[in-house]
């Protein structure tokens, strides 16, 4: 990766390529998360296509905030793996404690850039773990996936609530160019 002239400060896009890299190294891809804002937006939004769910996952992930909770989660799922966590967090996260919560207060950075559409649709996608979702949360083995799963949801879920709000905009345009009735 090439550096963007300050030490140690990436571009932009290599984040966000980093941060899709790191996802895909866990199973997850844009197509998996776009699958999911498809499912949660497509009785609201007419003519919602996967295509245009892909590109809202894309522009959040290119959000500073995501790639930081990306890289955060991700590292702390891997190091557990390596049990390089000391006790008692290490036992937490390997079990995915319930009554732990600091994964989805990490994954409330990613959901409160879209605000509180966001916030529901989170809290939607952490109930019923549908797809992907569902997927990493159920792996047990060597794997950790405390914080992915809940990333994961963040990231679609605010994805959902970009396209929501993109939806709501283009329609306040409609009826401002709409002739007095």
């Amino acid at each position: 990766m090439s550096l963007s002239g300050e030490k140690g400060r990436y571009r932009k896009q290599e984040l966000k390529s980093m941060a899709m890299d790191w996802l895909a190294r866990r199973g997850v891809s844009v197509a998996d998360m776009a699958a999911l804002v498809y499912e949660i937006q497509k009785e609201y939004i007419p003519g919602l296509s996967l295509d245009g769910c892909r590109e809202s996952v894309e522009r959040v992930l290119e959000k500073r905030e995501v790639q930081n909770a990306v890289f955060t989660g991700l590292t702390l799922d891997t190091l557990a793996e390596q049990r390089l966590v000391s006790e008692p967090l290490l036992d937490m996260l390997q079990r995915d404690d319930g009554l732990y919560g600091i994964d989805e207060i990490l994954a409330l950075s990613v959901v409160n850039i879209y605000g509180s559409i966001g916030l529901t649709n989170f809290g939607y996608l952490d109930k019923v773990k549908m797809g992907i979702i569902g997927v990493v949360n159920q792996h047990k083995g060597p794997q950790v996936n405390t914080f992915l799963d809940d990333i994961v949801a963040a990231i679609a879920a605010a994805a959902a609530a970009r396209m929501a709000h993109r939806a709501r905009d283009m329609e306040e345009e409609k009826e401002q160019q709409l002739p007095p009735a």
